[in-house]
C-alpha cells in the first residue's frame, strides 16, 4: 500500500489517480475531505498537528510500503512535525519515501525553510532504505492565484512582469513521483524538475489569453503589493523568498532542470500546455 500526503492538491490528485490506475492500494491523506478515485481510501489529517500522526496515520503506516511526502508551508513553522512523520514511517516499516523538496535547497540554501528542508532530505535518506527526492522550481499552477481577476476583470496583476523563469507543470511532478514510488531504478535519485522554457508573468498572461480566446490586461504590482497579497496565504518569510527568486533569479534558477527527461524520457510540458488544460478555471 502507498500513502500519499497532500493527496487532493495539484500534485497529489493526479498522483493518487496514477497509482490507483497502476493497480496499487492507495491511502490518500489530506487536510480537508475531498473526492478520491474509486478504490482509494481517504483519511483527513492535518499533518501540522503532531497528534494527528498517532491518531490517524499510525495503523496506516504499518501497512504501507511507500510514502509520498508533500509538506505545506506551515509544517516548517511552530507545531509542524515533518521529521516526526518520517521517523514514524520508518519505525512502522515503510521502506520507500519520495519527498517533495524544492530547488531552493541548492540555489538558495541559507534561508530557514530551505535549511529545514535540506535537513529533512538528509533525514529521509538516513531513515529508510529506498529514498528519492524531487526538487521542483516554480509551479505553473501558481497562476491559479490569478483566476478570480481573470474571470471578473479579464486582467492579471503580478510583480516583475518581464522577468522570465522556468515553471513546472504539477502533472509532470506527479508522473515523476509515481515513477519513483513504483520503479526500483529511481531509489536514491535526486531530481531537479522544471518546465522546458523560461517564461515571464507577461508571457504567461499571453498564453492564458490565447487559451481563453480573449484579451487579458497585465498590471505590474510592486514588490510590496505582491508581498502583502502573498502573506495572506503563506508565511511572510516564504513570500519574501519567493519574491527574491521571481525578481532576481540566479543562473541556477534559470537552468532547465533535467529531472523530467531523466525519469520519464520526454521533455517537460510547457506552460501553454498547462494553460490549455486548465482554461476552465479562468472562465
Amino acid at each position: 500500500m502507498i500513502v500519499v500526503t497532500g493527496a487532493t492538491g495539484n500534485i497529489g490528485r493526479p498522483l493518487t489517480r496514477a497509482l490507483a490506475q497502476a493497480g496499487e492500494r492507495v491511502t490518500a491523506v489530506s487536510r480537508h475531505p475531498a473526492p478520491v478515485p474509486d478504490g482509494v481510501r481517504h483519511l483527513t489529517a492535518d499533518l501540522a498537528e503532531p497528534a494527528a500522526l498517532g491518531d490517524v496515520l499510525e495503523d496506516v503506516l504499518t501497512e504501507a510500503k511507500a510514502l509520498f511526502l508533500l509538506l505545506s508551508g506551515d509544517l516548517h513553522g511552530p507545531g509542524g512535525a515533518p521529521a516526526e512523520l518520517v521517523l514514524r514511517a520508518a519505525s512502522a516499516g515503510v521502506r520507500r519515501i519520495v519527498l517533495l523538496s524544492t530547488q531552493g535547497v541548492v540555489t538558495r540554501p541559507f534561508g530557514p525553510t530551505r535549511i529545514a528542508m535540506r535537513a529533512l532530505e538528509d533525514l529521509v535518506r538516513e531513515s529508510v532504505p529506498e529514498p528519492a527526492v524531487l526538487r521542483p522550481g516554480g509551479f505553473a499552477s501558481n497562476t491559479l492565484w490569478w483566476a478570480e481577476s481573470v474571470r471578473t476583470g479579464r486582467s492579471v496583476a503580478a510583480p516583475f512582469g518581464d522577468v522570465a523563469t522556468p515553471v513546472v507543470d504539477p502533472a509532470d511532478i506527479a508522473e515523476v513521483a509515481a515513477a519513483c514510488l513504483l520503479e526500483d531504478r529511481h531509489v536514491g535519485g535526486v531530481y531537479e524538475l522544471t518546465g522546458p522554457e523560461v517564461i515571464s508573468p507577461r508571457g504567461q498572461t499571453a498564453a492564458l489569453s490565447a487559451a481563453l480566446g480573449v484579451p487579458l490586461r497585465f498590471h505590474e504590482l510592486t514588490r510590496e503589493e505582491a508581498g502583502a497579497a502573498m502573506a495572506r496565504s503563506m508565511p511572510m518569510e516564504l513570500a519574501d523568498d519567493t519574491l527574491d527568486i521571481l525578481g532576481a533569479p540566479s543562473a541556477a534558477e534559470l537552468r532547465i532542470g533535467p529531472g523530467v527527461r531523466e525519469v520519464l524520457g520526454r521533455d517537460p510540458r510547457s506552460f501553454a500546455d498547462w494553460a490549455a488544460r486548465h482554461v476552465d478555471a479562468f472562465r
